[in-house]
This record gives C-alpha cells, sequence and structure tokens, in this order.
C-alpha cells in the first residue's frame, strides 16, 4: 500500500485567526498547517503526535517490550516457554577458498 503525504496548507497569521478551529482540526487530522507573516514563514502547526515523534520523547526500546511482556504475557499469546531463547548456530560455515 502506498501512501501520500498530504500537502500543507498555509495561511496567513491574520487568516489563521479567524480560521483557528478549522486549522486545529486539519492538524489532527496530520496535516502540516504553515503560518505566514507577509508572504515568509513563521510557524508550523501539527498533531501533538507529530510534535512528540520529532521531539523524540518515545519510550525507549526496552520499556515498550517489557511493557508489552507484563501486558502479554507468552503463554497468553500462544508462544512457547523456550520462545524467546534464540540458539545460535555454533557451525562454522563452509570452507571459503580465496
Amino acid at each position: 500500500m502506498m501512501y501520500i503525504r498530504i500537502m500543507s496548507q498555509k495561511y496567513s497569521v491574520a487568516e489563521a485567526r479567524s480560521h483557528l478551529p478549522a486549522i486545529l482540526d486539519q492538524a489532527e487530522a496530520g496535516m502540516e498547517i504553515e503560518l505566514t507573516r507577509r508572504g515568509k514563514p513563521v510557524a508550523v502547526v501539527l498533531s501533538s503526535q507529530d510534535f512528540q515523534r520529532l521531539r523524540g520523547q518515545r519510550p525507549r526500546f526496552g520499556d515498550a517490550y517489557e511493557n508489552f511482556r507484563r501486558n502479554y504475557p507468552i503463554q497468553k499469546i500462544g508462544l512457547e516457554d523456550g520462545f524467546p531463547v534464540v540458539q545460535r548456530d555454533k557451525d562454522p560455515g563452509r570452507k571459503v577458498t580465496l
């Protein structure tokens, strides 16, 4: 499936004052709204989710994994008890001649 990024909308600061509810709805829907003053970009309105993603305030992988394990024990999701244990193949591999 291909995703198409929605083009951002542009509003002057004066227009933004009268269209604020619509601008917030668009930002919440995932659009990036550019605000301009005298034709020059001065700010961008985007969703809180996009802002948090850009700021990098996401849980660390280890914390997210521990939370997942706490909420979904291996037995409940249908995996065997030894599933997380990975057995490395200790075979040295094929012989290579250069």
